[in-house]
């Protein structure tokens, strides 16, 4: 009774429409010379339109960029003070743009080099209490342009510039998106919580292996979760990092399908699919969640273990639905590969150094392993519609997802036309790892994709082990995704 009374205060805290607050910040001040900060020693700056061709021909000079930068990530911040900008838009993976090994590959490689500058607030200390470059209370996403940059110019040993700030950074407005809208009769949406953990599932068993450490973080982290799948209104969510803790009602699922309905003001609406156990063996584990008013389930679910789903990847689920409106069933898949950490990585899993860490080996044997039992029909009910969802760990041109394109899977955001699509921001390259691939009868269903870019843009220090800023924002470090279909 404890473990319910806990999650209905927590869905009720949010609004029974899961209405978002779209936080804004009053435009800052001029920019004004920091206490004791750099200044031009000789009173002559050098104002730069654009990127030099050479950095180390201003090494040491005191410039002022007229360029407006973008911000392409916020990584180094709290440890390092440090900020990453570019010059004329976000830096990209080059594996999410080029294939590994190619001319292309290069030519991103070379142009992000190009374009990219560090921001750094002149100190060699970690964890600064205070940046002195920005207000104690700053808030910054990704993709937001700075104007009007100044300070002293530094190049290291490998010619990669770093800028001193001289002057306090002017930070525009905040502007957040709201909810993403799609085309279709049907929305099918996929979502990395990012460690969603329960403790012993009735308030108790906190710091957990992942996740939240106490009580109060658990709560927090709730409410981010039904903040952000709660406005995507779909009918089918598959779901990664769960707490591999059964189907019970003190399980991390249960928990968590309980306050959305909470939320919802529709009790027994949200339900899960139940696979009896795990999915796999691993801490963390996929799931799918469902609409009873909206979509059936067809069939019993079923999963893949085994081969590099033993240790490594998580295993897949897959469950068939028919929307009660009607219509053709279809299967939902939810994937979570393994990470390209390089912890206990040997050959053929070895970085090659050529973009795509380690572990690739394993994931191209997954997104194998998965194709071929995606083409025995896994659930055993016939149906022919399908879409592979989940974090794949591998960005758009690297060779676990082009293996299963090769295949016949179709990316949605490329069928629905969507430019330059990102889930994922890291060391200020943007990109996705997290992807939704259509066989060809779910593609001729597509009607639009969307991703809600809540988090892979939003500073660590919004989420709910920080400063927990009110509403879904850095709610996990992945963006959710949003498809709608033909019912």
């Amino acid at each position: 009774m404890r473990r319910c009374l806990l999650a209905l205060a927590v869905a009720l805290s949010v609004s029974p429409a899961f209405a978002q607050p779209q936080q804004t910040a009053q435009p800052q001040p001029v920019p004004q010379a920091m206490p004791g900060q750099l200044a031009s020693a000789d009173g002559a700056t050098i104002t730069l339109a654009r990127a030099p061709s050479d950095w180390r021909a201003l090494d040491g000079k005191y410039v002022r960029i007229a360029a407006p930068l973008t911000l392409a990530g916020t990584d180094g911040l709290e440890r390092f003070g440090q900020l990453t900008v570019a010059f004329e838009g976000r830096l990209w993976q080059p594996t999410e743009v080029a294939a590994p090994g190619t001319a292309g590959y290069s030519q991103v490689v070379a142009d992000n080099q190009r374009r990219r500058l560090l921001l750094d607030d002149g100190s060699d200390a970690r964890d600064p209490q205070q940046v002195p470059y920005l207000a104690t209370d700053a808030v910054l996403r990704t993709g937001m342009s700075l104007r009007g940059v100044e300070g002293r110019v530094r190049v290291d040993a490998q010619g990669r510039p770093s800028l001193q700030l001289g002057r306090a950074l002017a930070l525009p407005p905040l502007q957040r998106p709201a909810a993403p809208a799609v085309d279709g009769a049907l929305k099918v949406a996929a979502f990395n919580l990012e460690n969603f953990f329960n403790g012993d599932g009735e308030g108790g068993g906190f710091p957990t292996l992942r996740g939240a450490r106490t009580l109060e973080e658990h709560q927090a982290q709730l409410k981010k979760l039904i903040a952000t799948i709660g406005p995507l209104d779909a009918d089918v969510a598959a779901l990664m990092e769960l707490e591999n803790d059964g189907y019970g009602p003190r399980s991390a699922i249960s928990t968590l399908v309980e306050a959305l309905n909470a939320a919802s003001g529709s009790p027994g609406d949200w339900r899960f699919v139940d696979a009896g156990k795990g999915p796999g063996d691993n801490p963390i584990r996929v799931g799918i969640i469902y609409r009873a008013g909206r979509v059936t389930p067809v069939g019993k679910p079923a999963t893949l273990e085994g081969g590099p789903f033993a240790e490594h990847s998580r295993a897949p689920l897959a469950q068939a639905f028919r929307a009660t409106a009607g219509g053709a069933p279809f299967m939902v898949v939810a994937n979570h590969f393994k990470s390209k950490g390089c912890r206990d990585a040997v050959a053929p899993d070895a970085d090659r150094d050529d973009g795509q860490g380690c572990w690739n080996a394993t994931r191209v044997m997954s997104a194998q392993k998965l194709d071929a039992w995606m083409k025995g029909d896994p659930t055993g009910t016939g149906t022919r519609d399908a879409v592979l969802l989940g974090d794949f760990n591998a960005y758009a041109m690297e060779d676990p997802i082009r293996t299963l394109r090769s295949a016949g899977w179709q990316d949605a955001f490329s069928v629905a036309r969507v430019e330059r699509p990102y889930s994922y921001v890291y060391n200020g390259f943007s990109g996705r790892l997290d992807h939704a691939l259509l066989n060809a009868g779910m593609a001729k269903r597509l009607k639009g994709a969307a991703e809600w870019h809540i988090n892979a843009d939003e500073m660590d220090a919004s989420g709910y082990q920080k400063r927990n800023v009110e509403g879904a924002w850095r709610s996990s470090d992945h963006d959710p995704l949003l498809l709608g279909f033909d019912g």
